[in-house]
């Protein structure tokens, strides 16, 4: 097992793909457009070009055996181009193609029977207007760009008629507002010989204003019977996509106690950072695992374990600094994990830290601690 492996995006998840392939001194060649990536000192082969731009991508792609990814906007084009040429490309180009467009995204959700909210594709801000003149019970609702929307970035709520005009003036997917209980996500793995594996389920708290992960508890707290609706519907859409590698499945607990799904990352994601620590194997490893075709690693979580996203300060930009770093050190059973951006912005994902502990009460209070003890500022 020596492949030459390429990973198209050098932040954050790519630098925890780095971590991961150590272990087993696999040859990981990135390409990224920011010269100073978080990969770019620990890779074998770092090449600063665009991820969205065909001859960049094919051409990186020829240097290697086997490519993947840590971000979707990328030239699926090229990727194809590299299939057909007996590259292997995982998660397959198609897969990425139709996550890579939320409409498209939703569609496949119905097209398969997978249990999703209502919603109707929509082709610009006039079209959003004649569809909530249609049908008004679609309200209250979140108008999602199509394509290039990412940490809550790409999502506007439409509650009634008078927020119409907030609506994108772009193709989109108008989708009734979910009454949600609980906001969950389980990460599945499936390799080339059709073995899938799941992690268990966790709780993910979204920031109230900035619609990205804040903190998230796992296992999440469900019943019995709520847990395997969630981890029916992942593999089951695992399974319709056909992917190889991670797919990471964000749903929704409605207060009917129905599982519904949200959308699917196609690669490691937010909702699995804590894994590095907490499960015997993480899903960097597991990637690895699952692009590689070699026998999925057990997911079973150590002891419950909650992830904190480490966000740039308000009103702070500049050259970081982590205030309270020595405090979080000394706690027990809590890892801090810095991404190497050299540069914070308000809310930037500068890092995550990890919070584990055998006491479900002992844990919250140790994650509230943390949340009061560090800051990313500047310098």
């Amino acid at each position: 097992m020596n492949p030459t492996i390429g990973i198209l995006g050098g932040g954050q998840l790519g630098l925890m793909l780095l971590q991961a392939s150590i272990d087993w001194n696999l040859r990981i060649h990135v390409l990224d457009p920011d010269a100073q990536a978080s990969c770019r000192h620990l890779c074998t082969h770092f090449q600063q070009g665009s991820l969205t731009d065909y001859d960049t991508v094919y051409q990186f792609g020829q240097g290697v055996d086997v490519i993947t990814i840590e971000i979707e906007k990328v030239n699926v084009e090229a990727l194809e181009a590299l299939q057909r040429e007996g590259k292997q490309v995982f998660p397959q180009p198609a897969v990425i193609r139709t996550i890579q467009d939320k409409r498209l995204q939703k569609q496949f959700f119905r097209d398969h029977n997978l249990p999703t909210a209502d919603f109707v594709l929509t082709d610009d801000r006039a079209d959003v207007s004649r569809q909530v003149a249609q049908n008004p019970d679609l309200l209250p609702a979140f108008h999602k760009l199509g394509r290039d929307g990412y940490d809550g970035r790409g999502v506007q709520r439409v509650a009634t008629t008078a927020d119409l005009h907030k609506a994108f003036d772009a193709p989109g997917v108008l989708e009734k507002a979910v009454d949600f209980e609980k906001e969950l996500a389980v990460i599945v793995a499936r390799n080339e010989r059709g073995e899938v594996q799941t992690f268990p389920t966790v709780e993910m708290v979204f920031h109230p204003e900035l619609n990205l992960v804040d903190y998230l508890f796992a296992p999440a707290s469900i019943s019995e019977s709520i847990d395997q609706q969630a981890q029916t519907i992942a593999r089951q859409t695992a399974e319709a996509f056909g992917i190889v590698g991670l797919l990471a499945v964000e749903l929704f607990l409605t207060k009917e106690g129905e599982v519904l799904l949200n959308e699917v990352a196609p690669r490691p994601h937010n909702s699995g950072h804590h894994t590095i620590r907490a499960n015997v194997t993480s899903q960097f490893e597991q990637h690895w695992r699952a692009i590689l075709n070699l026998p999925l690693g057990d997911t079973t979580g150590y002891q419950p374990a909650a992830m904190l996203n480490l966000l740039g300060e308000d009103g702070h930009t500049g050259p970081a600094r982590y205030e309270g770093l020595d405090t979080v050190l000394a706690m027990p059973g809590v890892f801090p994990f810095l991404y190497g951006k050299a540069i914070t912005k308000p809310f930037r994902k500068m890092g995550h830290i990890t919070v584990m502990d055998p006491d479900l009460d002992t844990l919250r209070q140790k994650v509230a601690a943390v949340q009061g003890a560090i800051r990313v500022v500047s310098e």
